[in-house]
This record gives C-alpha cells, sequence and structure tokens, in this order.
C-alpha cells in the first residue's frame, strides 16, 4: 500500500485487541492522516468502502425526502455512521448470517440486496418480497443472509446468540454469525443473555455495538456508568474492543479480526464503534428537543465520508471528478429504482393468509374463501 505524505507521524502496526475495551482504536485521523499502519486491505476494498457510504448517505436522504413527501410511511438514516455500519460489514463472509439493529441497511446492499427489493420494503407493495408485512427500515434478504431486525430493542441479540449457537451445532465450521445492537440495546435483558450465552458456549460471534450516544432522547451518559460499553465484554468472559466508529479502515480491520478469531474456533468478540447519529432517530422525530446540536456540528468535522475520502485523495485514489461522477451515477440508479418500484400494484389482499402455516387450518381457509366473496360483490 502507498504511505500517507500527509505530515502527521504515524506510530507501527495496532492490535485492536492490546487497544481493548477502554482505548480507542484508529488508524485514520479526523483529517485523513494515518496515524497508525494500515494492514494489508483486499484490492479495490478501501475505494468501495467510499463508494458505498457515498451511495447510502444518498440513498437515506432520498429516502427520507420521500417520507416527508407522503410516499412512504417511516425512515431511520444511518447519517454520520456509514462508517461503523459499512467498515463493519465488509469484514463478514457471504456465507455469514448477519442479524442488524435499525441503521444497518447497507450491510444488505453491500452484500447484493437488490435496490429495488430495498426501496419496496418501505413502500410495501407487491415489489416488496417480504410483503409489506414489516414496518420500513425492517429488512430482510435470505438470498444474503440478511435477518430482519427487531424493533423490541435487543431482542435481535438473543436470535443472533441462538444462531451462532446452531452454526456450532451443525459443524458448520467456515460460518460465524455478525450481531449489530445500539448504546440503549446494552440494558435491555437480551444483551445479558446472549452475551452471556455466547461466552459460555464459546461460539462464532462477533457482536458490533454502535455507540452514537444517543438511545432515541437517553444520552450515553444516562445509560450506563461504566467507562465504555466494550468494557462490559470483561463481565460476561469475552475480549471487548473499542473502535473509532467514524473510521470506516479502523472498523473493517477490527472486525475482521475479530472474525477470523471466531472462526478459527475462539470465540466471540464484543465491539463497540464510537460513533454519532448526525440526524434524528427516525423521521418522527427532532433531535433540537433533547439535545444540544452545537454537539452535531462538532461531529459533522469527524464524518467518515469526509475522514475516508481524504485519506483516498491523499493517495491519488479519488478526486473530485470522479465523486461527481459516482453521485450523478447514484442519483440516475435511485431514480430509476424508486419509479420502478412506486409503480408496483398493492399487495394482493389474499397474501393475509399465506406464509403462515404449511396447511393452514379450516379456520384459516374459512376467513380466506369469506374475504374472497366479499370482494366478488
Amino acid at each position: 500500500m502507498g504511505k500517507s505524505t500527509k505530515s502527521k507521524a504515524k506510530a507501527g502496526r495496532l492490535d485492536p485487541y492490546e487497544v481493548g475495551p477502554l482505548g480507542l482504536y484508529q488508524l485514520v485521523d479526523e483529517k485523513g492522516a494515518e496515524v497508525a499502519e494500515i494492514p494489508e486491505l483486499p484490492e479495490g476494498l478501501a475505494v468501495r468502502l467510499l463508494e458505498a457510504m457515498l451511495f447510502q448517505r444518498a440513498l437515506d436522504q432520498r429516502m427520507l425526502n420521500l417520507q416527508r413527501q407522503g410516499r412512504i410511511g417511516f425512515y431511520g438514516t444511518a447519517k454520520g455512521q456509514e462508517g461503523a455500519v459499512l467498515g463493519s460489514g465488509a469484514a463478514f463472509e457471504e456465507q455469514d448470517w448477519l442479524f442488524p439493529a435499525l441503521r444497518e441497511g447497507a450491510i444488505a446492499l453491500w452484500r447484493g440486496m437488490k435496490l429495488e427489493h430495498y426501496i419496496a420494503q418501505c413502500f410495501g407493495n407487491s415489489a416488496d418480497p417480504t410483503l409489506g408485512r414489516q414496518m420500513p427500515c425492517h429488512y430482510s434478504d435470505g438470498p444474503t443472509r440478511y435477518v430482519s431486525l427487531s424493533s423490541p430493542i435487543g431482542t435481535q441479540i438473543s436470535h443472533a446468540a441462538g444462531a451462532a449457537r446452531a452454526v456450532q451445532v451443525k459443524g458448520e465450521t467456515d460460518r460465524i454469525v455478525g450481531g449489530w445492537l445500539g448504546d440503549g440495546a446494552t440494558s435491555s435483558n437480551d444483551f445479558h443473555a446472549g452475551m452471556n450465552f455466547s461466552a459460555v458456549w464459546n461460539s462464532p460471534i462477533v457482536y458490533v455495538c454502535q455507540n452514537n450516544q444517543w438511545a432515541i432522547s437517553v444520552p450515553a451518559a444516562a445509560q450506563t456508568a461504566s467507562e465504555t460499553f466494550a468494557v462490559k465484554a470483561d463481565a460476561y468472559g469475552m475480549p471487548g474492543l473499542r473502535v473509532d466508529g467514524n473510521d470506516v479502515l479502523a472498523c473493517y480491520v477490527a472486525t475482521k479480526m475479530a472474525a477470523d478469531r471466531a472462526r478459527r474456533g475462539d470465540g466471540p468478540t464484543f465491539i463497540e464503534c464510537l460513533t454519532f447519529r448526525l440526524g434524528g432517530h427516525s423521521s418522527s422525530d427532532d433531535p433540537t428537543k433533547y439535545r444540544d446540536e452545537t454537539i452535531a456540528k462538532t461531529w459533522e468535522a469527524r464524518d467518515p465520508l469526509l475522514r475516508h475520502r481524504a485519506w483516498l485523495v491523499d493517495r491519488g485514489e479519488w478526486n473530485d471528478e470522479r465523486q461527481e461522477d459516482f453521485l450523478a451515477d447514484a442519483g440516475k440508479t435511485i431514480s430509476e429504482a424508486i419509479a420502478t418500484v412506486e409503480a408496483a400494484a398493492p399487495v394482493a389482499t389474499e397474501t393475509l393468509f399465506t406464509d403462515v402455516w404449511a396447511e393452514a387450518p379450516t379456520m384459516l381457509q374459512d376467513q380466506a374463501n369469506r374475504l374472497a366473496n366479499e370482494e366478488m360483490i
């Protein structure tokens, strides 16, 4: 890999497991300068990560616009957290099972989920493979092994823990599980149950906590008295890592090391990605009602997109023209997908009765027949 030409001195190779739960693992600082030696990355990965972050930022804004126009009912953006999302998500292999929280939809797209399916899930019409049965942003995609998030805070942690144990029982030695959660979920019963279960069974799982410092309106300082969220891993007998969540390369390297460790059979790791939610919790939220937005302005200067872009520009791998072309193409792709999805018909009413039973009981068949007869009147 090429060397940065920026003047800030670099440290040597850092091991995130040595930095541990009380430090902050970082490879690239807020100005895009390398502060530690960056391990060799897969060819083209660094550029792909920037493209994916730019695409998600553009997609989030378009989807939020749709909600404001009344064309979809709800949306939650990942603005400011794209580095933690994609850096961690890119570290898993295609055979792995992933259990997300609210803001990891970009990972599904990274793994190959069709953009039309992503958008259709928010419209809830017949273009949605899940037939509108989940509220918007609850993406799931079987081919990419991306499991729908759970609205009740933290319940996906238990699902991920169970899946990782199932991988062990089935002897699938090359498959692991990724489980995401927010800082607020660390106060849930499922967090304790999942972490304890995974550690006791030494399961092949990586937990990624996106500490965006706000559980809707509850600040991290009111969430825990622990010095960090990562240090909670000590109580369960697993390693805890604390990573700069706005450094996409640090998130990737730390998560990849944890994934490799789990794949070797060395057990679970809990990663805290320190980041910040620049927008509201969702399209239904106004963060100015409960937080000082001058703090958000401070974190805007730490934007993961700007940081990673500066690093790539310094290496001669990115420039203004390339970004303009990419964003123009992305905008066209998103617009075409929205137009296709919005033109789809509503979900057929008979789907109310499908995918529930292998063989529908008499009562359900009677209800389906009565609905069909009413529609014919």
